[in-house]
This record gives C-alpha cells, structure tokens and sequence, in this order.
C-alpha cells in the first residue's frame, strides 16, 4: 500500500476540519469558536488547493476566512464581551444534536457507498474557467445562482442592520 505526500495533506487537512469543527461548536468561548472557525476555513482552502481550483481557495480565504470571519467577530463584539462564556446546554438539546449529527452521517455514508463517488473522475477535468464560474453565479437560468445570490446579500444587510441597531441601544 503506497502512501503519497499528497494523501497524507489531506489526511492531515481532514483531521484539522474535523477537530476545528467540533471545537468550534462544543467551546464555551464566543470568540474561540470564531477562531476555531478560521482554522477550519483555512483548511478547507487548502483542500480546494490540492484540487487545483485555486479560485475557490482563493475566494475561501477572502470571502470566508477574511470577510465573513470579520463579520462574526464584530457582531460578537457588538452584541456580547470577549471573555463572555456561553451558557450549558441542557443534555435533552445535546442529545438531539448527536441524534441529528449521527443521522446525517448516516445518509452520507449511504449515499457515498451506494453511489461509490470517484473523487478522481471529478477532480480530471482540471480548473473550471471564470467565464464559466462568472456565467453561472450571475445567471438566471436552471442551475444558475442569481436569486440566491441577491437573497444572501439581502440577508446580510438585515444583520448588518441589526448589529448597528442592537450596538445603537447600549
């Protein structure tokens, strides 16, 4: 069995986007978990890397780790203290959290096996041009993200609004 360098990044890379993940949502620190948030976006560029599409990892560290990161930890500031620690979690909500997590790994899993997804025939075709990438997030076509694009950029604006306004009252 060879193991290439290759293999072993991206072992190392899951192995971060997992342990940043659940870090992220079981700290009881607000601003760790923006932090653990980064890693996790970090690596996920650095998936996208060894895909070759350098655009997306380019946008994943712009967009993502940069701006919206950025956004997070404003709101946080702005609606809460750095040191603030969350409050417990009662054990009937942790449970149905495991319950939803397990179940959605299971569909994954059935998914993945009953398809037998071939990550190499996928990543052959080489970096989608940005003709194409441009084309298809501005369009308003089937399969095309026009509509939802204006809507997320709506959804923004309306946090964007509130933050200003929840910092206006104190």
């Amino acid at each position: 069995m060879d193991i290439s360098v290759s293999q072993i990044i991206f072992g190392i890379l899951a192995v971060m986007i997992v342990a940043f993940s659940v870090m992220t949502v079981t700290t009881r620190r607000v601003l760790r978990s923006a932090t653990y948030l980064l890693f996790v976006l970090l690596a996920t560029a650095g998936i996208y890397l060894m895909l070759d599409y350098h655009f997306l990892a380019a946008v994943q560290v712009t967009v993502y780790a940069g701006g919206i990161l950025v956004l997070f930890i404003f709101s946080i500031f702005l609606t809460s203290h750095a040191g603030d620690k969350l409050e417990k979690i009662p054990v009937k909500k942790t449970l149905a959290g495991i319950t939803a997590a397990v179940l959605g790994i299971g569909v994954c899993l059935y998914v993945v096996l009953k398809n037998g997804i071939k990550i190499t025939e996928a990543v052959s075709g080489g970096e989608i041009d940005m003709k194409h990438i441009g084309i298809t997030l501005m369009g308003t076509e089937k399969y095309q993200y026009l509509l939802p694009f204006e809507a997320i950029s709506i959804l923004l604006l309306a946090c964007i609004i509130g933050g200003i306004m929840i910092a206006r009252k104190r």
